[in-house]
């Protein structure tokens, strides 16, 4: 099979598409004809040589990518053959694998997927989707709610765009230029701003005419988590669950005291009833059509550039490569 490797930590050129030898599933495992694999900026973190929440640095040469959708091809011992040529879609957890067009993991990290998505859409819902879900459980947004999304068009920001919308409230969407901010305000949002452009702050106040935001869901950090905060009322909520301005390697969210919350981690699953619960949920609302995960999609052989798209912040929605 033909996969991406690594084989020194370093610049996006690092990543070789290659012939490497076919995996074979182990007892417990199955084996994935992979149609489409998720690329995440921890990917991008690992890639430089910086482990991020991870406990260690993989071994190299690694192939990276942690979220595959594709056919069952292959059966370990002790798996029911029923799996055998089903669409599934899975999380590999800690063990990479994922750029790749042969993918094995445990039986018990599958899913089905859903009749009515491709398996870009199916992946985006796996790792973003769930995330996204996870990080609105802290704070479910209603209908006097005001509700700011820093990096509106990207995959967990389009969707906790939509989430907020379904659930009526306002929807400030914050996004880099005019094509991502038209994509936002597409994707239902009530107002969609630049935050490139100084002047940001003072368009959504104007907009809300004096209404104080309620609620901000912040990944990005620096000055413009700074500004949206700015831009809360008494008793409103700020959920960290990045800090994508700064970095992922050495960086640090923007926090208040009494005002911000962290929402990344063990929190997220305890309060979820566990990742597999915010996977099913996850898929369950994009079959329903409720969420639509937004997707830029790269060739398996094109990861190096797919990299340089998802650092250099060109990318809308979730990053896939396609074998």
């Amino acid at each position: 099979m033909h996969a991406v490797r690594l084989h020194a930590f370093g610049p996006a050129e690092n990543l070789i598409h290659e012939e490497v030898p076919d995996p074979v599933p182990g007892p417990g495992q199955v084996r994935i004809a992979v149609a489409a694999a998720g690329v995440h900026l921890l990917d991008a973190a690992l890639r430089e040589g910086h482990r991020g929440p991870l406990p260690e640095l993989p071994a190299l040469p690694t192939v990276p990518g942690r979220e595959v959708a594709g056919v069952v091809d292959a059966l370990g011992d002790g798996v029911d053959a029923l799996w055998l040529g089903r669409r599934v879609v899975a999380h590999l957890g800690l063990v990479p694998g994922g750029y790749a067009e042969l993918a094995v993991t445990e039986v018990e990290r599958l899913h089905d997927i859903p009749e009515n998505l491709d398996p870009a859409a199916a992946v985006a819902m796996i790792g973003t989707g769930r995330t996204a879900l996870g990080i609105a459980q802290f704070a479910e947004p209603g209908p006097d709610d005001v509700v700011v999304v820093p990096a509106a068009a990207g995959g967990i920001g389009t969707l906790l765009v939509q989430h907020a919308g379904n659930a009526g409230a306002t929807v400030i969407g914050l996004a880099g230029g005019p094509e991502k901010t038209a994509r936002v305000r597409a994707n239902g949002a009530g107002l969609a701003v630049d935050y490139t452009d100084p002047g940001w702050p003072a368009e959504v106040r104007a907009h809300l005419g004096g209404r104080p935001a309620t609620l901000v869901y912040d990944g990005v950090g620096g000055q413009v988590a700074r500004e949206a905060v700015a831009l809360l009322g008494p008793g409103g909520r700020h959920l960290v669950f990045g800090w994508s301005a700064e970095g992922i390697a050495d960086g640090r969210g923007y926090a208040v005291e009494g005002l911000s919350e962290s929402v990344l981690g063990p929190a997220m699953l305890r309060k979820a009833g566990g990742l597999r619960a915010l996977e099913l949920r996850a898929l369950a609302e994009a079959a329903q059509g409720r969420l639509r995960p937004a997707v830029t999609r790269f060739p398996l052989a094109g990861a190096a550039t797919a990299h340089r798209a998802l650092e250099g912040r060109t990318t809308i929605g979730k990053v896939v490569l396609e074998p």
